[in-house]
């Protein structure tokens, strides 16, 4: 009897122990979640849940994090599950880009979905119709008891040198309680910001902070370095060191002057180390050049003097900054790309990387990276260059540098340039001739401005056409000749002249030139009549009487002549090169 007793508890112990180890080899199964998002009070956490649930993302959970913030976090999930759905969602707008795959080992408290209980760790559903009344509020925590006294907070506060005191203020800055300067003086904005602190997270109010209180707030001012893996990054090459998140870039290529550091995950980072030899010249010409690559926005702040430049490039999808300074002889820097809209992260990556810059010995070599098939125009060191939506051309009209071009040219843009450098506006627009008027935001001093020729040319004579053909890919203006094929249009248009002259896209809105380089007239955009495209040889202008007229009443001066004259090739090119303009339509 007392056998069988035994084996019947051995057995009922050995059930209970592999349904527990079977427990526990699913939860260890599930144990990774998607954290999405992150809050600093209770009500915006569970306003944000709610957000999410109401836009049809499934299993949204909220815990308290060991930092004392409030996360939001997708789950439970196997880890090739936790990633699947955070691509899906990521890729469908749902969910932040910078969301990502934690173990849930700081999650807490189980404040969402209302009603429901428990940590990470527990059973985890949905509330259905059995699940009790849902909550409105948290139950409130109570006051956690401090780890020191008063007087012994104040003894260790001493101790502080005075940059451990710069780095509490700028810790407390960054919990948002603090807005005085960081001088390592606690006087009375400090002691507010430290009481604030205790006050929110829910500690004794003393505007004393504890040893402990100090190391909770380090660990959330770390916690959103997680997985950014900053490592000092020693660089011979170019003779660079400094701190870089190479939990999210690595190594890519030496492309002077750069060291590109590429993204190696989903979240499209980038950093580069610049190295080169020169002087102050050269550095202000890598400050233009850095200006036209795609990583670098034109909006945002830029600084520049003799002994460096800062730019900072703020746009929709990266938000870029790069210091650059000259010291011996050598130029040397660095640029960090982040993804816009995660900025709280991309400003403290960046502070921890600015003060770790460490210059070495040497300069990136230029040789360090020969030449290859993946040259092309639009890339500079392997970076790829910013291009308008459209190139097309225009010419100078009168002394202020108004530059008269096809309103096709400036259709739709978020801004116009006038030869890439200059901000132009649109001052006059005829939609009825298709014509528009650009002032630079600057002042331009042309080096030739444009004469119309007043007066019926003979039909044909020949003509030339000064225009960019092939867009920015040629600095200068090249000349196209061809020959008045009609003073009207197919239909009989008297505001119109028909050409003989083969043209390119990049060429409208050049001015059609006659042999002494007066302007007959403004080269339309090529199209098609009446449903069918024309010959590659028929192309239109505006005449330049409609032109005259069409400015006047816009109160825009121009030059005019009646002289016939003729000049050589050489002199009308010259001629060609002084009026055009290349106008570039931007997106931004």
């Amino acid at each position: 009897m007392l056998r069988s007793l035994t084996g019947f508890l051995f057995g009922l112990v050995l059930a209970f122990a592999v349904g527990l180890a079977a427990t526990g080899e699913v939860r260890a199964q599930q144990s990774s979640w998607v954290q999405i998002e992150a809050q600093r009070t209770l009500t915006g956490a569970q306003e944000a849940a709610r957000s999410y649930a109401a836009a049809g993302v499934a299993d949204v959970n909220g815990f308290l994090l060991g930092t004392g913030w409030y996360g939001i976090a997708l789950g439970p999930y196997s880890q090739p599950e936790a990633q699947a759905v955070r691509r899906t969602l990521r890729a469908r707008g749902l969910i932040p880009s910078d969301s990502y795959v934690v173990d849930g080992s700081q999650f807490r408290q189980r404040y969402w979905p209302a009603g429901v209980t428990g940590t990470a760790g527990a059973e985890t559903g949905q509330a259905g119709e059995d699940a009790p009344e849902a909550m409105s509020e948290a139950e409130p925590e109570p006051i956690q008891v401090p780890d020191e006294t008063v007087s012994q907070a104040r003894a260790a506060e001493r101790q502080l040198s005075r940059d451990e005191k710069r780095e509490l203020q700028t810790m407390l800055q960054w919990a948002g309680v603090y807005g005085g300067a960081i001088d390592g003086l606690f006087g009375r904005g400090t002691r507010g910001a430290m009481a604030a602190w205790q006050e929110a997270n829910n500690h004794e109010v003393t505007g004393v902070m504890t040893t402990g209180q100090r190391a909770e707030l380090r660990t959330a001012y770390n916690a959103i370095l997680d997985g950014m893996d900053l490592q000092l990054v020693r660089d011979d090459a170019a003779g660079i060191e400094m701190l870089i998140p190479t939990g999210v870039v690595s190594f890519e290529a030496y492309d002077p002057p750069f060291a590109r550091y590429s993204a190696s995950g989903e979240l499209d980072a980038q950093a580069l180390l610049i190295s080169q030899p020169g002087d102050e010249t050269r550095m202000f010409g890598l400050y233009e050049i850095m200006q036209t690559l795609e990583i670098v926005p034109p909006d945002g702040p830029r600084e520049r003097n003799s002994r460096g430049f800062t730019i900072e490039g703020i746009g929709d999808e990266v938000h870029s900054f790069t210091s650059v300074s000259l010291e011996n002889g050598a130029i040397k820097g660095f640029t960090l790309v982040w993804p816009a809209g995660d900025e709280e992260r991309r400003a403290r990556i960046l502070s921890e990387m600015r003060p770790s810059f460490t210059r070495l010995d040497g300069v990136l070599d230029p040789a360090i990276a020969p030449p290859d098939a993946d040259q092309a125009i639009d890339l500079v060191s392997g970076l790829q260059v910013r291009r308008p939506l459209r190139d097309r051309s225009g010419f100078y009209i009168n002394a202020d540098g108004d530059v008269l071009t096809t309103t096709e040219a400036v259709e739709g843009c978020g801004s116009v340039t006038l030869d890439k450098d200059h901000e132009a506006e649109v001052v006059h627009r005829d939609d009825a001739l298709g014509l528009a008027v650009l002032r630079p935001q600057d002042q331009l001093a042309p080096p030739f401005v444009a004469e119309f020729h007043l007066g019926i040319p003979r039909i044909q004579t020949q003509v030339a056409v000064a225009g960019f053909p092939y867009g920015g890919v040629l600095a200068t203006p090249a000349l196209t000749f061809g020959t008045l094929a009609d003073i009207r249009g197919l239909n009989g248009e008297e505001e119109i002249k028909r050409l003989s002259i083969t043209t390119q896209e990049g060429d409208a809105g050049g001015p059609v030139l006659d042999n002494g380089g007066a302007v007959l007239g403004m080269l339309l955009p090529r199209r098609s009549e009446n449903g069918q495209v024309l010959p590659p040889e028929v192309s239109f202008s505006v005449d330049a009487e409609q032109i005259i007229g069409s400015l006047g009443g816009a109160g825009v001066p121009v030059r005019t002549t009646d002289l016939t004259a003729s000049m050589t090739p050489a002199a009308l090119t010259q001629l060609a090169a002084d009026v055009a303009v290349l106008v570039s339509c931007w997106d931004d």
